[in-house]
């Protein structure tokens, strides 16, 4: 544990990382520009949205969603995620991530999307240890031993005994094939985002694994939430998915949190509209002035969360078709420096991301 802090810094591998308290993986929202974003705020760690290995193997679709894949060296370390249906598409994607300059691959076993199970990816591979495994082995396999491969998993496709047998099946053959650490999210596949995660079940499996890196996932939506997890639970660190779209803040509240400091005030509304501006220009960079507009559009809806007048901005931000409409929302709604405010976990439990 750090003299200066009251956490044990993270580490994956041989990467340091520092505050236990990362980026998930979001799919439609952890870009370039959003990853970059939070790392300039304090993220320690950040993960791509999940790529299929058929983007990254394909050379027409590779080119086609080459934003989706850019990294640059300020990012260090930036996570690829990768998820897929055959165990021989996922070496050759991993290799490629890593030709690109992401330095952790992590795979995923989490998402319960019904059309990703419906094509035998993400969270259906909990029902097939056997596979699963194969993957972990051709990824592991690909790789330069210097760069940690992780997972990404659910507690198990439902609460029977056979699927709790097939979670440590893999949890087990995951890590003795060389898997630097697995995250667990505390819901099983067939709760998708409903009902509460089962945070004991994330303090039984790292009493289980002992020194071995665990990271815990779900209902991550406050700081609070965050530190109280790593707290609770005893995982090495969490993964902040939802609790971090429209609030990059997160990640010095948690640090702040943990080092025994009180809560920081939620930003002014100046310094709202700076990081807003912030991210909308990088995003500008990455998707060009058409798309940028609509990403933001996205990102303004859950930013409007930190603003006193939260609805209203809401609304603004969803009514916004153009760059003049979203500068019409902060020359209106941003133009005085108020107090924000922090957003509650019922605000923030509205997206589904992929694990």
């Amino acid at each position: 544990m750090n003299a200066a802090s009251s956490y044990t810094p993270l580490q994956i591998a041989n990467i340091p990382i520092g505050l236990p308290v990362v980026q998930a993986a979001l799919s439609g929202y952890s870009d370039w520009a959003m990853r970059v974003l939070a790392r300039r705020m304090g993220a320690p760690y950040t993960l791509c949205e999940v790529l299929l290995d058929l983007l990254i193997n394909e050379h027409s679709h590779f080119k086609k969603n080459a934003a989706r894949v850019r990294v640059t060296p300020d990012e260090a370390p930036v996570g690829g995620q990768l998820m897929g249906a055959n165990p021989e598409d996922f070496g050759p994607a991993a290799l490629r991530l890593v030709e690109l300059g992401f330095t952790i691959i992590d795979i995923n076993f989490g998402c319960p999307v019904r059309k990703v199970m419906g094509r035998c990816r993400g969270g259906f591979h909990l029902s097939q240890p056997a596979v699963a495994l194969e993957i972990v082995s051709r990824v592991r396999e690909a790789l330069p031993p210097t760069v940690p491969v992780t997972l990404k998993m659910r507690r198990g496709i439902d609460d029977t005994s056979e699927s709790r047998d097939k979670f440590y099946t893999i949890l087990d053959g995951a890590f003795a094939r060389g898997a630097a650490a697995i995250t667990v999210h505390g819901r099983t596949v067939k709760q998708g985002y409903i009902g509460p995660s089962r945070w004991e079940f994330l303090r039984e499996v790292k009493q289980y694994v002992g020194s071995r890196t665990i990271l815990g996932s779900g209902d991550l939506f406050t700081p609070e939430a965050c530190v109280a997890m790593i707290r609770e639970t005893g995982v090495d660190g969490v993964t902040a998915a939802r609790g971090a779209i429209g609030n990059p803040w997160i990640f010095e509240q948690c640090r702040a949190l943990l080092e025994g400091r009180p809560l920081p005030a939620p930003p002014s509304l100046f310094e709202q509209r700076r990081v807003i501006g912030e991210h909308y220009a990088l995003a500008d960079d990455l998707h060009g002035e058409m798309t940028s507009c609509r990403m933001m559009r996205k990102f303004g809806i859950k930013f409007a969360r930190l603003h006193p007048e939260g609805l209203v901005v809401r609304d603004a931000f969803i009514a916004a078709r153009t760059r003049a409409d979203i500068q019409a929302v902060f020359d209106r709604y941003y133009a005085e420096d108020l107090p924000g405010r922090h957003p509650t976990s019922d605000e923030v439990d509205e997206v589904q991301e992929c694990g």
